[in-house]
């Protein structure tokens, strides 16, 4: 099965050797994000909250770039560097998504890249 590469401007560029997202039959596989502002490749500041809204931004210009929206967003995979910001981070994401919701996990982790308390990444499945 081809792959096909998504990429946009309109989210950060990778900080490493992966792409923002993989194309393979009607599934897009999403790298991670964290919140990092796409002009300028800086983490942006603020409480998890503002931090989560940037990663779902950035989500949301990966998906458009590859023809879809979180309606086709099929799983979401949350990690933070501190389960007391669970609360917060739900709150974001039922900002972006409506129901029926996408599965999801959510992982307390000891650290992510560039010092984020906040990445996610995605699954999304095309019409």
């Amino acid at each position: 099965m081809p792959r096909t590469i998504i990429a946009t401007d309109k989210a950060p560029a990778a900080i490493g050797p992966y792409s923002q997202a993989v194309r393979a039959g009607n599934t897009v596989y999403f790298s991670g994000q964290i919140p990092l502002d796409p002009s300028s490749g800086i983490l942006v500041e603020g409480d998890i909250s503002t931090q989560t809204r940037r990663v779902f931004d950035n989500l949301k210009a990966v998906a458009e770039a590859a023809g879809g929206s979180f309606e086709q967003i099929v799983r979401v995979g949350i990690y933070v560097t501190d389960l007391a910001n669970f609360t917060a981070v739900n709150a974001v994401m039922n900002e972006y998504f409506q129901p029926p919701y996408p599965a999801r996990s959510t992982i307390e982790v000891a650290g992510l890249p560039k010092g984020a308390q906040v990445e996610v990444d995605a699954v999304m499945v095309l019409d």
